[in-house]
């Protein structure tokens, strides 16, 4: 067994990926041979992702308030506590709160082995996000 003490303040999530107030405390950062990464994502009310892929799919776990995840081309789709999603491979996807409520997911990725965990593309619009 392993203790290892995470020592990381949250971080504020960066506007490249991000719209809205977005909050991050990293929860697993890779341990060779390992390369699966996730955090605990802290979305305030209307706040979400940009459109983004990951190479190796990722998983996310809805543990408070109400969000909101939609792949291209498929419905918005509402999640709620307990909730799992699995975001396959490559699969262009955003995810956050609704308009008027807190949202909190754990979300876990496995990085490709060039390290990439995440490829982001371009912020929603309006009305992506209002649908």
């Amino acid at each position: 067994m392993n203790v290892v003490r995470n020592g990381l303040e949250t971080m504020v999530a960066p506007a490249e990926g991000f719209t809205g107030d977005v909050y991050i405390d990293v929860i697993s950062k890779p341990l060779p041979p390992s390369r699966i990464m996730g955090g605990v994502v802290h979305f305030t009310p209307g706040a979400h992702t940009a459109w983004h892929s990951h190479p190796l799919g990722q998983t996310i776990l809805a543990t408070e308030g109400v969000g909101l995840v939609q792949r291209e081309g498929g419905p918005v789709e509402e999640i709620r506590p307990g909730d799992r999603v699995y975001i396959e491979p490559g699969e262009n996807h955003w995810h956050g709160a609704t308009p008027g409520c807190f949202h909190a997911q754990i979300a876990y990725q496995t990085a490709d082995e060039t390290g990439n965990h995440t490829t982001w593309g371009r912020h929603l619009t309006e009305g992506e996000y209002s649908e």
